[in-house]
C-alpha cells in the first residue's frame, strides 16, 4: 500500500510515525502553533504534513494561508469559526503555495487569476480529499484548503434531528417519487444531510446517481458524477443523461438556473426521487426561489414532498460547559418564541431557576466554550392543502405562516429546544439566528 500511494501524483501521504507524533503532541491550537513553529527549521514537505495532519486532528474545515506586507497567517475554521494558529515569514510562504500549487495540479506561473485544484492526503487508513483554491490578492496569493474528511459524513440519527423529524424524515425518503430539497447558505450543512439520505437509501434494488460540483466525498454503491462547464457537461445536460440512466435516486449537487430546475421538477413528477439544494434563507423560501427562477406552481406543488432549512450550532464542550439558571427575562423570551409549539413536541417544564448551559473554556476546545456542531432545523411538508395554497403563488410570510399553523417547528425554535436539553447556548442561537 505504502508504495503504491507514493506513486500517485498529487498527493501527500503522511507516514504512521508523524501521525503519531502529531497525535501526541498537538491536543488543541496552542500547541498546534508550536509544532508547525518548530517543523519550521525544516523542509517545506515537512511543515505542509504538519499543517495537514493537525488540521486534521483538530477536526479543521478549512485552512486560510494569507500573505500580508512582511509575513503570512495561518487560519483554521474550527466549528464554524476561524482561530488564528501562526505567523510565519514569506519566505516559508512561498515554499507551501508553491508546494500546494504543485500537489493541486495548479500553474504556478501565474498569479494574477484565480485557480481551483485538489489533492488527496493519506493519513493512516483514510484518503482525505483537499480542495485548494487560490486567489490574487494585495501583498501575493492567498489559499484556502477545504478539508473533506469522510470521518464528517453521518448517518440520518447523528445530524441532530428531533425525534419526530428523524421519524418523517425516514418516511419520506423511502417514497418512490417527489423532491427533497434542503436549504440554507454556504456551510450550512447541506451536503452532509443530503449524503445522509442517500446512505440510508444504499441497497442493491436502489439504483443512486448524482451530479455534483464537485464531488465532495465518495460513497460506495452509487454513480457520482461532476460537472464540467468547460466540456459543455453542467447540471441541466449531466441531468438529462443521468434520466436515460433509469435510476431510482437522483441527487443534484444544486438548482441555479430554470433548466435544471424544470428538469429536476419534471424527473420527480415522472417516477423518481429527487435529492437537492438551493440558496434560501428558510424553508419556505424555496417555492419563491424556484418561482423566481421561472418554474411553474403547477409543477412545484405536486414535485415536492419535503422543503428543508438547515442550519449549524455549536455545542457547548462536555469538558468544562456548567449550568446555570435561567434569567426572568430568558425565561420570558424563550416561552413567548416558543408559544405555539404542536403539543406533540415535548419540551422540558419552563419554570423559574431553570438550568440552561454557559460555557467556560478549556484546553480541550480551545477556550471557546464549544466543541463539535450540530444542526437545527425546520421542514415544511406538502400535502393537498398545501399543494392548492401554492397554486396561489403566496407570499414567504404566508407561506411560513401556513407551515407553522401545520405543525412546522421553526428553526429558532429548534435551536432553543436544543438550549433546554443543554446542548448549545442562547448567545449561540441568536448568533446564528439572530
Amino acid at each position: 500500500m505504502e508504495k503504491v500511494s507514493k506513486k500517485i501524483t498529487g498527493s501527500v501521504e503522511i507516514s504512521p510515525e508523524i501521525v503519531e507524533e502529531i497525535e501526541k503532541e498537538i491536543k488543541n491550537i496552542s500547541e498546534f502553533g508550536k509544532k508547525i513553529e518548530k517543523a519550521s527549521k525544516e523542509r517545506i514537505t515537512d511543515i505542509l504534513e504538519i499543517i495537514l495532519g493537525g488540521a486534521i486532528l483538530l477536526e479543521t474545515s478549512d485552512i486560510h494561508i494569507e500573505p500580508t506586507e512582511k509575513q503570512a497567517r495561518l487560519r483554521a475554521r474550527i466549528d464554524g469559526v476561524l482561530q488564528d494558529i501562526i505567523i510565519f515569514d514569506l519566505e516559508i510562504f512561498q515554499g507551501i503555495l508553491s508546494r500546494i500549487k504543485l500537489l493541486s495540479g495548479l500553474k504556478l506561473n501565474i498569479s494574477d487569476r484565480p485557480q481551483d485544484g485538489r489533492f488527496s492526503v493519506f493519513w493512516g487508513q483514510n484518503l482525505i480529499e483537499i480542495r485548494a483554491s487560490s486567489l490574487p490578492a494585495e501583498h501575493g496569493e492567498s489559499i484556502v484548503l477545504r478539508i473533506l474528511n469522510p470521518k464528517n459524513l453521518m448517518g440520518i440519527e447523528t445530524l441532530g434531528l428531533r425525534k419526530d423529524l428523524q421519524t418523517s424524515f425516514n418516511k419520506e425518503i423511502k417514497k418512490p417519487n417527489g423532491m427533497i430539497i434542503v436549504t440554507g447558505p454556504t456551510g450550512s450543512g447541506k451536503t452532509t444531510t443530503l449524503y445522509a439520505f442517500l446512505k440510508k437509501l444504499q441497497s442493491p434494488e436502489n439504483k443512486i446517481i448524482t451530479i455534483e460540483d464537485p464531488i465532495e466525498y465518495h460513497l460506495k454503491g452509487i454513480s457520482q458524477t461532476q460537472t464540467n462547464p468547460k466540456k459543455g457537461y453542467d447540471f441541466a445536460n449531466g441531468l438529462r443523461s443521468i434520466m436515460r440512466q433509469d435510476p431510482d435516486v437522483i441527487l443534484v449537487g444544486e438548482i441555479r438556473d430554470l433548466e435544471t430546475a424544470q428538469i429536476a421538477l419534471q424527473a420527480a413528477l415522472t417516477g423518481h426521487l429527487v435529492f437537492t439544494t438551493l440558496h434560501t434563507n428558510d424553508a419556505a423560501g424555496t417555492v419563491a426561489r424556484l418561482i423566481s427562477l421561472g418554474a411553474k406552481t403547477s409543477n412545484i406543488g405536486p414535485a415536492i414532498n419535503i422543503a428543508i432549512a438547515q442550519r449549524l450550532v455549536r455545542k457547548v464542550c462536555k469538558k468544562c460547559s456548567k449550568l446555570r439558571s435561567i434569567s426572568d427575562q430568558e425565561l420570558k423570551k424563550i416561552k413567548k418564541d416558543l408559544r405555539g409549539l404542536s403539543k406533540q413536541i415535548k419540551i422540558p417544564k419552563l419554570i423559574k431557576g431553570f438550568k440552561i448551559p454557559e460555557t467556560v473554556g478549556c484546553k480541550d476546545c480551545n477556550s471557546t466554550g464549544f466543541r463539535g456542531r450540530i444542526g437545527i432545523f425546520e421542514a415544511f411538508f406538502i400535502d393537498n392543502e398545501m399543494e392548492k395554497f401554492i397554486l396561489t403563488n403566496p407570499s414567504i410570510a404566508s407561506l411560513e405562516e401556513k407551515a407553522i399553523k401545520k405543525g412546522m417547528v421553526t428553526m429558532k425554535q429548534d435551536g432553543l429546544i436544543k438550549v433546554l436539553e443543554g446542548i448549545t447556548t442562547i448567545e449561540e442561537i441568536e448568533k446564528v439566528m439572530g
